[in-house]
């Protein structure tokens, strides 16, 4: 005897499942499933979905992902979210990433123009694959004596420590990133090791991930610019070494802001696969 609920069951698990293109790249190992969602077809209020993507055991595992969206201003637009689900602020790796993604689909060549949340960035990409991205103008920032605090696109807590190999960023960061300093929304947080004039080491501990990353390019950013404002360089053109590789931020220091400012470095393709949702 056929059991008909059985078969509309069925019927209804095979028609619900969609198929998703994605592509996963890496920015100094800040790595990222990126999907094409021109034709708006991702869903992009499921957090659990997005999170569950992102996880390393059980999904494809990145510590974010970003769509690449249609712009009526601009080549396209980015939208990224943290590997918890949930949409967030700018990501300067993912934006160089974004843009070597748009290369591959053909958007671009080797110059692009994209609307973020932070608003519009203009990029380039070398012969040799570096991507440099032009971030928004830094106007605030605050300096303490134990701290600097700014914002690249996303909020950075920077703090200078001895021993940064050996430093605790899971647990200090997390301190940090939930104390009273930075309230409900909480801040990412960098620390810092200075290794020459123009050269610096960071960990950053990144909200969302809730854990350190290989890299973070707006934390980058901002260890740039602060050790530029405390006076740690002279520099306008910074060498940052990250957990993943090298990247490098240069500016326009001014009275009060920051422009011209650029994060420099490698975005690479490593697969391309499909899975079911």
């Amino acid at each position: 005897m056929i059991n008909i609920s059985l078969i509309f069951v069925l019927l209804y698990q095979s028609i619900s499942k969609m198929e998703l293109t994605f592509y996963k790249y890496q920015g100094t190992g800040n790595d990222f499933v990126m999907i094409d969602n021109r034709q708006a077809t991702f869903p992009v209020t499921n957090v659990k979905l997005i999170e569950s993507l992102c996880d390393r055991r059980f999904g494809i595992g990145a510590d974010g992902l970003i769509l690449l969206e249609n712009d009526t201003q601009a080549d396209f637009k980015m939208v990224y979210f943290n590997s918890d689900g949930n949409q967030s602020t700018m990501c300067g790796n993912g934006g160089r990433c974004i843009v070597a993604f748009a290369k591959k689909l053909k958007i671009i060549d080797n110059q692009a123009a994209f609307n973020a949340i932070d608003g519009l960035h203009h990029a380039t990409i070398a012969a040799d694959e570096t991507v440099s991205l032009q971030m928004k103008n830094v106007e605030s920032i605050n300096v303490t004596p134990k701290y600097v605090f700014l914002d690249t696109g996303s909020p950075h807590h920077v703090e200078m420590v001895s021993d940064l190999k050996n430093f605790d960023v899971k647990q200090n960061g997390a301190e940090i990133r939930y104390s009273t300093l930075y309230g409900k929304s909480g801040s990412n947080v960098n620390f810092v090791e200075q290794i020459n004039e123009n050269t610096f080491a960071i960990r950053t501990y990144e909200r969302g991930v809730e854990d350190e990353t290989l890299s973070c390019g707006t934390g980058a950013t901002a260890v740039a610019i602060a050790m530029k404002k405390i006076g740690k360089t002279d520099s306008n053109d910074i060498n940052i070494n990250v957990q993943g590789g090298n990247l490098s931020v240069s500016f326009t220091p001014m009275d009060t802001i920051f422009t011209n400012v650029f994060l420099k470095g490698p975005a690479k393709f490593i697969f391309e696969g499909v899975i079911s949702i």
